[in-house]
């Protein structure tokens, strides 16, 4: 949630209410269709909306990559391009997501193919969805 309060605002005013609405429900459905492909065996039942979250975060890479994110480091509160934020995010998906693929069905815990979906959903849909609005500056 913290990432959607972060994020979703310039992801939403870039695009209005309506689509943006439109815009996360769709990327939570990718979401859920990415970890049905990838996790379909799964005895667990999925519960949540970070695949729609995801979603908004890819939205958010196309159109603000060089929009500067603050971040907690060791040496305090520093600023860098949301470019790296979220590809280290991504990164850290993908590479968990393809460590959970060999579990078995009866484990259970974060399904990061959905994180996945959603994010690539992301990033197909924003221009899709932003066309026809005036730019953000």
């Amino acid at each position: 949630m913290l990432y959607l309060w972060i994020f979703g605002d310039n992801v939403e005013a870039a695009m209005g209410r309506a689509r943006f609405l439109f815009f996360y429900l769709a990327c939570g459905i990718a979401a859920g269709l990415a970890h049905i492909v990838f996790s379909g065996a799964s005895n667990i039942p999925t519960v949540g909306a970070s695949g729609a979250i995801s979603g908004v975060l890819g939205g958010y890479l196309v159109l603000f990559p060089r929009n500067r994110v603050r971040i907690l480091t060791r040496a305090g509160v520093t600023a860098v391009p949301a470019i790296v934020v979220l590809g280290f995010w991504i990164l850290i998906q993908l590479v968990s997501g393809m460590g959970s693929i060999a579990a078995t069905s009866d484990t259970g815990g974060v399904a990061y193919m959905a994180h996945v979906g959603g994010f690539v959903a992301g990033v197909l849909l924003v221009k899709l969805m932003t066309s026809g609005r005036p730019a953000m500056i």
